[in-house]
């Protein structure tokens, strides 16, 4: 009978064997003791502080309440034999400190993946911004040359109509002035044309 120890931590293990055709009792003993006198007075089911009654229908149990960093000393036979070395097996529980120590370094590493996913995210979040507000701000460099509109040109030429219609009505009231002056200056002195003559 081959006999398997596994799963084991600092408290518990789960222990593992083949079925025996040979064994017509009702029960399994799964015997263990962390004391190792029981190597040095022989394989005898009174040495073992320990023993547990699994039914024939199984051939696997739990078990619980192990001392930590503790060597076992450990034997599966049938109810009414004595166990024989190839139904034992000797295992060591591992200290608390040690699972400990796993759980906290399974933690930084999860910490440590995390840090770097949001690190990544960061990074590319201000990748894709400095791409968009690059895109946006191509077109919008035109947006600094001076821009002239309908209604600005509208004013412009209005403006420049009111300005030349304004000289050419200056230059109209000169030319009127210098013309009556020289009227004036042709006549005769002493004849002044009065409506009463003209008629």
């Amino acid at each position: 009978m081959g006999v398997t120890v596994y799963n084991v931590s600092s408290t518990s293990a789960r222990v593992n064997w083949p079925a025996s055709p040979t064994c017509l009792d009702t029960f399994y003993s799964v015997m263990y003791d962390p004391n190792w006198n029981s190597l040095i007075m022989g394989y005898k089911r009174k040495s073992f502080k320990h023993e547990e009654r699994i039914p024939v229908s199984q051939t696997n149990t739990y078990l619980g309440n192990l001392l930590p960093q503790t060597a076992y000393f450990l034997c599966v036979t049938c109810q009414a034999a004595d166990p024989v070395r190839e139904q034992c097996q000797v295992f060591s529980t591992p200290s608390e400190s040690s699972e400990g120590h796993d759980r906290a370094g399974w933690e930084v590493a999860v910490g440590v993946w995390l840090t770097c996913c949001l690190l990544l995210l960061i990074i590319a979040g201000v990748l894709l911004w400095g791409c968009l507000h690059n895109m946006c701000s191509l077109p919008g460099s035109t947006e600094s040359r001076p821009v002239v509109t309908t209604s600005v040109r509208q004013d412009m030429s209005s403006s420049g109509r009111l300005f030349t219609a304004r000289s050419s009505s200056e230059e109209s009231i000169k030319r009127a002035n210098a013309m009556q002056t020289s009227l004036m200056l042709a006549q005769p002195a002493g004849h002044v044309i009065t409506p009463d003559h003209e008629s």
